[in-house]
């Protein structure tokens, strides 16, 4: 893969999508541990992404795209994940405003954003906000303007935003309507500030974006609010893509213990034993292990079947099928994520947390992602759903 051609292929398959990212997952996993410890932003590596066309596989192919399965699309970012988790995580914004425009954009406006997605332009986000009373409630300002709009307002856990061309903000008008704007992101009055410092997902970006007197067209701005106020599989893809990272960490966790306890000698036992196939404790150890992260993929591809029935035929039953497939996968993949990070250190012992095998980035990466919403809530829903046919609640959360 190079960085030389300046002409993005348009991928044009489910296989061929999971094909380049195989391949690239494997060139970015060489280095990851080095831009984990030393916070290496992965500028190069995102021009790299980007110019594969994996960032535009959810394009319809009424529209250019393949229009991949929500399958594939998972499976796609799980892979990368398993490499990179916040390489995985940055495009997660970039597909769910996608998903959004899908389903609440003009016809234009599709034509245009999906051209330049097609084109190599990367999408990131600014959607939530620091000191409001909930998660949910925002403040940056729409405002009307000549020939457009003006916004007002301050962003955090704008994940993506210092990498992309285009910054998707939620915004609210005068009268309290939820809008997305796709803000250019040379704008004059924009500030994209790297001020995140998480101790995992540690080069995700996902730091403040400040907009002063910011314009944006009238016509890079699309409803929002609404997405939410009728059944729409909105929130299910955005919670699917989560899931697919924390199953990607999981991944990554799980290889690298395996490697470590059967190439590394443990000073606990005999070094002249076989660890790998004698210790019944270790034996034991991977055995649950590998049943909870193959039940976690499983479910993964299971979810993506569901939100794939959703998008064909839109409704309440199945946005709400989909949305509780997707909180299984989302609640399973958050739970095997932690304890696979866990694990590692129970198998490796203290050579894990040595900085130069980088072992100890896979728990950091899946605590820090995995509380981007409560899987409490999950299980609520779930059970909720089985036991008294209520339907989850129409938001991005679930």
């Amino acid at each position: 893969m190079s960085l030389t051609s300046k002409q993005v292929p348009v991928i044009h398959s489910d296989a061929e999508a999971l094909s380049v990212a195989r391949e690239l997952a494997a060139h970015f996993k060489r280095d990851s541990v080095l831009r984990d410890r030393e916070r290496r932003l992965p500028f190069d590596e995102l021009e790299l992404f980007s110019h594969t066309g994996l960032w535009g596989i959810s394009v319809p192919k009424a529209y250019g795209g393949a229009g991949v399965s929500n399958v594939t699309l998972a499976q796609v970012v799980a892979l990368i994940s398993a490499a990179d988790s916040s390489l995985g995580q940055i495009p997660q914004n970039h597909f769910y405003a996608l998903e959004v425009l899908r389903v609440n954009g003009s016809e234009s406006q599709k034509q245009r954003l999906y051209a330049e997605v097609l084109a190599g332009q990367r999408f990131g986000n600014a959607l939530a906000e620091l000191g409001t009373k909930t998660a949910h409630d925002r403040t940056t300002h729409l405002a009307k303007a000549e020939h457009g709009y003006r916004i007002n307002g301050r962003k955090f856990y704008a994940t993506g935003a210092l990498y992309a061309q285009r910054i998707p903000t939620s915004v609210v008008d005068d009268n309290g309507v939820h809008h997305l704007a796709f803000v250019r992101s040379d704008s004059e009055g924009l500030k994209v500030i790297d001020d995140w410092s998480g101790f995992g997902q540690r080069t995700t970006g996902s730091g403040s974006v400040v907009f002063d007197n910011v314009f944006v067209a009238t016509d890079d701005v699309i409803p929002f609010q609404s997405a939410f106020e009728r059944p729409t599989p909105v929130g299910p893809l955005a919670q699917i893509l989560h899931a697919a990272i924390d199953t990607g960490i999981a991944r990554a966790a799980y290889e690298d213990a395996l490697h470590f306890v059967r190439t590394k000698t443990r000073p606990w036992i005999d070094a002249t034993s076989d660890i790998a196939s004698e210790d019944p404790l270790t034996l034991n150890t991977f055995g649950r292990l590998s049943a909870r992260l193959h039940a976690a993929e499983a479910l993964l591809d299971r979810s993506g079947e569901f939100l794939d029935t959703a998008q064909a035929n839109t409704n309440a039953s199945t946005v709400a099928a989909a949305s509780i497939a997707v909180a299984e996968a989302r609640a399973i993949s958050t739970e095997v994520s932690l304890a696979a990070g866990s694990t590692l250190f129970e198998l490796a012992g203290s050579q894990a947390t040595l900085a130069e095998h980088g072992l100890d980035r896979h728990w950091r990466n899946a605590r820090v992602h995995t509380l981007h919403d409560p899987v409490r809530w999950k299980y609520h829903a779930v059970g909720n759903y089985y036991l008294n046919s209520e339907n989850p609640p129409l938001r991005g959360t679930i």
